[in-house]
């Protein structure tokens, strides 16, 4: 087979090869690519820009909250003190006569009327007593009978002259004899039956059983406290001034009880100060007696506040106060939601704020100790201003 040149092995594929392209040269169309798929990019972020801005307009504002101006008022001298409920009527049952307790009719808890028998204690020594007073009883009558019938036939005697003076007096004696035995016969059956009713434990009033200090089987001695009960009416809140401020206690124009779970401010029916202070603490007991309808529903024991408020305060005794209702408690914590501004361009919101508060003095306000200067704006309502959003409104509600 004879040789090819190389031109004519190579001669079909050029031959079959497509020709160039005519029209722009392929630099510039890389360029025009290259515009092209930045106009896509720039149209879709303008696009998704356009998305955004139209959630954000449709998204809903945040609450409006009432904002205030913090500044310094003149307050009256008046302090706020902690205390708590007592019932007027309180007794713990003690046993009056020595054995073991028999029964134990109740519990705490339970109520109980007036004259019902709470506790009984071995009584078959007093029962003993009773019957042996009895029969001592009726030996005494009955030397009083016979005494008495001696000395009225000495008397008919005597009147008809066949008795002596000497025999009648005798009959006299006897029997003014058997009247003082009979007398404190009967006067040893009432002793008897008294210490008998010893073994038996019954309420003094109607009320309630607040604790028991005995089980059954225990044994009583005299004077070994058995149950403590209280009328649950009247009800009376008791605190402990300092000493150093009782006299401020005395000149207070106005004092006031908070009731505990609503947390209202009540004024007392009836108010008591001990004119002695406790010589270990230091302070003087005040007894602040509460109305039937406020003392309803309450309990001894449970927690109040009592303010003790004085006259009007001085121009130069200012105090930073702020509303009840502006403070966040959470435990341990107490703090206010106070304007703060987010940035340039943004609306202001609200940041929390710890402070620590002082005296109460009512409607005006609670004192601030630290926290807050004059001029903080803070939220009259500290829920609201924690809410995702929330903004001050234009002027308080």
């Amino acid at each position: 087979m004879p040789a090819r040149s190389p031109r004519s092995l190579f001669q079909p594929l050029n031959a079959t090869a497509p020709a160039p392209a005519r029209g722009w040269p392929a630099p510039r169309r890389a360029v025009w690519g290259a515009l092209s798929l930045a106009l896509v990019a720039g149209a879709a972020l303008l696009g998704a820009a356009g998305v955004r801005a139209a959630g954000e307009a449709a998204a809903p504002a945040g609450p409006q909250v009432p904002v205030m101006a913090v500044g310094a008022q003149a307050v009256g001298a008046g302090f706020l003190i902690d205390g708590n409920l007592q019932a007027v009527r309180q007794s713990v049952l003690s046993a009056q006569a020595s054995g073991r307790i028999a029964t134990l009719s109740v519990k705490a808890g339970d109520p109980v009327k007036a004259g019902q028998v709470l506790a009984v204690i071995d009584d078959r020594a007093t029962q003993a007593g009773v019957a042996q007073a009895q029969a001592g009883f009726a030996q005494a009558d009955a030397n009083l009978a016979n005494a008495k019938a001696a000395y009225e036939r000495s008397r008919d005697l005597r009147a008809q002259g066949f008795l002596a003076q000497a025999a009648l007096d005798t009959a006299q004696a006897q029997y003014r004899a058997a009247q003082a035995g009979a007398a404190a016969a009967r006067a040893g059956q009432t002793q008897a039956s008294v210490a008998q009713g010893f073994t038996r434990l019954t309420a003094p009033y109607d009320g309630w059983v607040l604790q028991t200090h005995a089980e059954a089987g225990a044994l009583a001695l005299p004077g070994t406290p058995v149950l403590t009960v209280y009328a649950p009416q009247p009800i009376r809140a008791v605190v402990h001034v300092p000493a150093s401020q009782q006299a401020l206690a005395l000149q207070a124009q106005r004092i006031e009880v908070q009731l505990p779970g609503t947390g209202q401010w009540v004024l007392p029916a009836a108010k008591t100060s001990l004119p002695a202070a406790d010589p270990v603490s230091q302070t003087v007991e005040w007894r602040l007696d509460l109305s039937t309808a406020d003392g309803a529903n309450q309990v001894p024991g449970r927690q109040v506040r009592v303010r003790f408020v004085g006259g009007q305060g001085q121009p130069g005794d200012q105090r930073l106060l702020v509303p009840e209702s502006a403070l966040l408690r959470r435990g341990e914590l107490t703090g206010v939601y106070v304007v703060a501004t987010r940035g340039e361009g943004q609306p202001a919101g609200f940041a929390l704020r710890a402070v620590r508060t002082g005296a109460s003095h009512g409607e005006a306000g609670v004192e601030v100790l630290a926290g807050l200067k004059s001029g903080d704006r803070v939220a009259l309502d500290p829920v609201r201003a924690g809410l995702s959003g929330a903004q001050p409104a234009a002027r308080p509600e």
